[in-house]
């Protein structure tokens, strides 16, 4: 695949050291501000979130995620709260500090510029967008790639290396917008639009991306590609043969469903599933 960008560094091996990354996501509790939220401390949900994370560490998790998943019903970037960004920061420096790993940062719905700045308060290395490039109707309403506008807030920061992962094809939502154009096209776009790495979906939390889908977006970009919906440790071998890391949520949680706890026993099945993929030269 040619290259259509002048950013052909790795950003796993730059971020994670290594060629093929497991990382965990922190689904967050409702934060102040959102309609779930009950009064929960700021100590609780700190507590909530540091169990979570040292789970997927300690059970072999290569790298976080933290996401306000808990804020459901999602806003539109312009309606996020600063109460938002403050309590992500806080959330974000306190895992950074206590484990040390690779970190990245998702404002839902969309949000790029408040990514950018929790990963540069807190250290994160990496953000992940749900749409950066085109448009799609979401859940939340419509919704536009926001990548020049978050990318000049980047240069703003001086935080040029917060990196970029990009969702191609995003889950939760109607493509009819772009519906002429094939994934091919919208995964390219996502490079010509300075991303720095390409997720591959199903079509909801916990869906998984069908391999023929993931084949087409990795042969459409010379960017890594990783896989963020509905990775087990029945389909994680053949998923990991093919990209460069995924990220994982629901299939580590008790029951299987993404608002409950990380389960560590889960975390370790995990783990051992993927070892094949992961010795792979």
């Amino acid at each position: 695949m040619a290259q259509i960008s002048d950013r052909p560094q790795n950003a796993i091996r730059e971020i994670f050291g290594r060629d093929k990354a497991l990382i965990g996501m922190i689904h967050c509790p409702p934060f102040p501000g959102a309609p779930r939220y009950r009064g929960t401390s700021r100590d609780d949900i700190l507590s909530f979130c540091l169990r979570d994370a040292e789970r997927l560490v300690t059970g072999g998790m290569h790298g976080l995620i933290v996401e306000n998943h808990g804020d459901i019903p999602f806003s539109k970037p312009d309606d996020i709260g600063p109460e938002t960004s403050a309590f992500m920061s806080v959330v974000a420096d306190r895992i950074g500090r206590e484990f040390g790993v690779p970190m990245g940062i998702n404002v839902l719905a969309n949000a790029p510029i408040p990514a950018f700045a929790i990963a540069a308060a807190s250290g994160a290395a990496f953000i992940r967008v749900n749409q950066w490039a085109n448009a799609y109707v979401a859940n939340e309403g419509f919704m536009e790639g926001r990548a020049a506008e978050a990318l000049r807030y980047r240069a703003q920061l001086r935080a040029e290396g917060i990196r970029v992962f990009a969702d191609s094809h995003v889950k939760h939502g109607s493509h009819a917008i772009t519906a002429d154009r094939s994934v091919t096209e919208l995964t390219r776009d996502l490079a010509f639009f300075d991303a720095d790495a390409v997720i591959a979906t199903g079509q909801r939390t916990g869906d998984s991306a069908a391999l023929d889908e993931i084949d087409t977006v990795c042969a459409a970009t010379h960017l890594p590609v990783l896989v963020g919906s509905g990775v087990t440790p029945d389909n994680i071998v053949p998923i990991l043969e093919r990209v460069d890391a995924v990220i994982v949520a629901s299939s580590l949680k008790e029951g299987g469903v993404w608002w409950n706890p990380v389960e560590a026993a889960r975390v370790s099945a995990f783990v051992k599933a993927a070892q094949p993929a992961l010795e792979q030269p």
